[in-house]
C-alpha cells in the first residue's frame, strides 16, 4: 500500500527541511538532533507510582545506569527491560522516557529503561554487553521492586531490537538469565544492504541507507565483527531454545527485510513467533504516538503478548 497519511505528512517535511544528512553530522549534532526531532512526537510524560534511577556495576569495571518505572498496584509485577534505538549511538534515557512510562501503564508492569554506554565512545562488544549485564542484574535483584523474575521480557526497537535479539543468546549460551519473552521492534538483525527493503526504502523514508552505513561504522570495530551473531543475530547457527518472540516491521523500512527473515528464521527453529508488518509505515513509529495510530495498535500488541506469555510463565 502507500503512504499511510501522517507517514507522508511526517516525510514531506522532513525531506523538505534544510538539514544536513545524519552521515554528514558530528556524533553530538545526531545526538541533539533526535532529541529535538522526538520532544514532539512521543507526548507528554504520564505520572506512573514510581520512578528511579540507579547505577550498576558494568563488566569492564564501568557503570550502567537504570531507571525502574513501577505501575499502580500491588504487585509483584512482571518485568520488561528496555533498550533503547538510536543506531547504538543516539538516544538516552530522557527521550524514551514517555514512551516507558506508557508501557509501564498499559502493560501494568515494571519497566527498566537501560542506559547502555554508547558508540563510537564504548564500541562493540560493550552496548551488548552492558545489556546482558542489566538484565542479569534485573533477573537476581528486582524482587526488591516488587517484580517478578519468573516473568520476564526484554524488549528494544531498531538498534535497542537488535541489543534484544542478542541478549536473549547471550543467556542462551551463558546459561541465564531465564526470559520469557523478547519484543523486537524493526530490529537490526544483519549487516547486509543489499535486500530489497534496503534497495526499494534506502532514500527518502526517515532511515536511509547512507545514514545505517554511518551507525554501522561507529558502532563496529571492523568488517569482522559484521558476522558475530552476538551483532548480527539473523547469523547465528542455533536459535533453538530461545524465548518466544513479538516482532514488529514497517513497509517502508530498510529493516523491514532482515526483521522478516529473522522471524522466519526463529520459527524454523521451534520457537513461537508473533510477526506484524505495519503496512504503509516507517521506521520509528513507536516513538511517534502522537502522530501514528500504529504506535498504539503496536503498544496494545505488546499487552497482549505479554499477558499471554505471562499467564503461562510458572
Amino acid at each position: 500500500m502507500g503512504y499511510q497519511p501522517a507517514v507522508k505528512k511526517l516525510l514531506d517535511q522532513i525531506n523538505s527541511a534544510d538539514g544536513k544528512p545524519i552521515q554528514e553530522m558530528t556524533v553530538e549534532e545526531n545526538r541533539e538532533g533526535l532529541a529535538a526531532l522526538y520532544a514532539d512526537l512521543v507526548g507528554e510524560p504520564q505520572e506512573v507510582a514510581k520512578v528511579e534511577n540507579t547505577n550498576i556495576p558494568a563488566h569492564d569495571g564501568g557503570k550502567v545506569g537504570l531507571r525502574i518505572y513501577t505501575p499502580e498496584g500491588n504487585g509483584p509485577f512482571p518485568v520488561l527491560v528496555f533498550y533503547h534505538g538510536g543506531g547504538w549511538v543516539l538516544g538516552d534515557l530522557d527521550v524514551v522516557d514517555p514512551i516507558m512510562r506508557q508501557i509501564t501503564n498499559e502493560t501494568a508492569s515494571i519497566v527498566v529503561s537501560v542506559d547502555y554506554r554508547l558508540a563510537p565512545e564504548h564500541k562493540f562488544p560493550v552496548p551488548a554487553e552492558d545489556c546482558y549485564t542489566a538484565t542479569k542484574w534485573v533477573a537476581e535483584n528486582i524482587q526488591k521492586h516488587n517484580g517478578d523474575p519468573k516473568r520476564l521480557a526484554v524488549a528494544g526497537d531498531s538498534a535497542g531490537g537488535n541489543l534484544a535479539a542478542v541478549v536473549p543468546l547471550m543467556a542462551k549460551d551463558r546459561g541465564g538469565p531465564a526470559i520469557s519473552l523478547q519484543i523486537l521492534l524493526y530490529p537490526v538483525t544483519n549487516f547486509d544492504t543489499t535486500t530489497t527493503s534496503y534497495l526499494e526504502n534506502g532514500k527518502g523514508n526517515y532511515l536511509e541507507t547512507d545514514a545505517m552505513h554511518w551507525f554501522n561504522d561507529q558502532y563496529l570495530n571492523s568488517e569482522e565483527d559484521k558476522k558475530n551473531p552476538y551483532t548480527a543475530p539473523l547469523l547465528a547457527k542455533d536459535l533453538s531454545g530461545l524465548p518466544p518472540a513479538l516482532i514488529f516491521t514497517a513497509e517502508y523500512d530498510v529493516l523491514r527485510d532482515e526483521g522478516e527473515a529473522y522471524a522466519q528464521r526463529l520459527k524454523e527453529a521451534g520457537v513461537s513467533v508473533e510477526h506484524t508488518r505495519f503496512d504503509g509505515q516507517i521506521h520509528g513509529f513507536f516513538w511517534m504516538p502522537t502522530i501514528m495510530d500504529d504506535a498504539h495498535k503496536a503498544l496494545a500488541q505488546i499487552k497482549k503478548e505479554m499477558k499471554k506469555q505471562f499467564s503461562a510463565t510458572v
